[in-house]
């Protein structure tokens, strides 16, 4: 198998940046390669790529989100250098500060996006990939209809999820299907991050927040915050769940709801990977409320 540096290396000479001295693996991404890779005649950049892309337009895809959050929402992303179909290429961001005022500065951000681009459907222009799956975003007026389809019920079927998840799982997660008009609240639509975990929080170099690895659709806001409360946020994140519920006037039943809302990307993790991190588990317990007792 080709060491990781020289796939990386060899891909970005074909893009046509020849001018590369050294490439340095980084860590912290699950499905892709990734590296910083230091120019002879250029600042550094950042490089991802896949060994086997599912489909020409994973990077692309994601490039368009990048743009998207920055443009129609306010949110700092790099710069896209390059996007084809074996790379994508961007301008170099800083690990994010350990500090309680940069949460409390990113709460800003995330309700601004939230508020700020909203749209009267829900849904996307286009497909794009949350890691190595495609996201549907066909367009849909009824967001629990939406939700259900394109973020819960579009993994059964997925190898992975068969083998994890019993009859009675399913069944149970169709039940929650039915039920989430009575379970969750009648939210507008507004543009979302879509995979927002604590390692896709970065800094400008000047220290703002910065977000990566998007998958954007129009959905509801609290798709984000699920993802930022269900994957062990550092503590000093604590204070950026407070700010952002006072800026966007959430009620106090927010927290109750993040474990169904979070079901989605339990299901994508369970879906891609083999060491699902518990997903399952977490699948499980939550929908067990929704079982049939015999």
């Amino acid at each position: 198998m080709m060491p990781l540096t020289t796939f990386l290396l060899e891909r970005l000479r074909r893009a046509g940046m020849r001018d590369v001295v050294t490439v340095q693996p980084t860590t912290g991404g699950i499905a892709a390669l990734a590296a910083i890779a230091t120019r002879r005649d250029a600042p550094p950049v950042f490089v991802k790529a896949l060994a086997d892309p599912p489909a020409d337009d994973v990077f692309v895809a994601e490039a368009e989100g990048l743009v998207a959050l920055r443009d129609l929402g306010g949110v700092a992303t790099p710069e896209v250098i390059l996007a084809g179909r074996e790379l994508l290429v961007l301008s170099v961001l800083r690990p994010r500060p350990p500090s309680r005022s940069f949460w409390e500065q990113f709460a800003h951000t995330l309700a601004r996006l939230h508020l700020g681009a909203t749209h009267p459907r829900f849904g996307w222009h286009r497909d794009n990939w949350l890691g190595r799956c495609r996201q549907v975003n066909t367009w849909a007026d009824d967001g629990f209809a939406f939700f259900a389809q394109h973020r819960l019920l579009r993994w059964l079927g997925e190898p992975r999820v068969d083998a994890a998840l019993d009859p009675t799982d399913r069944a149970a997660l169709e039940r929650l299907c039915h039920r989430l008009p009575d379970l969750l609240p009648d939210r507008p639509a507004c543009l979302t991050h879509g995979d927002l975990w604590a390692h896709n929080v970065l800094a400008t170099l000047d220290g703002q927040p910065a977000l990566i690895d998007p998958a954007v659709s129009y959905m509801w806001a609290e798709v984000d915050l699920a993802h930022v409360w269900s994957t062990s946020p550092p503590p000093e994140a604590q204070r950026f769940f407070d700010v952002y519920a006072e800026l966007t006037s959430l009620d106090d039943g927010w927290r109750d709801r993040m474990p169904i809302v979070q079901l989605r990307q339990h299901l994508a993790v369970l879906a891609q990977f083999d060491d699902d991190w518990g997903a399952g588990d977490q699948i499980r317990a939550t929908l067990a409320p929704f079982r049939i007792r015999s």
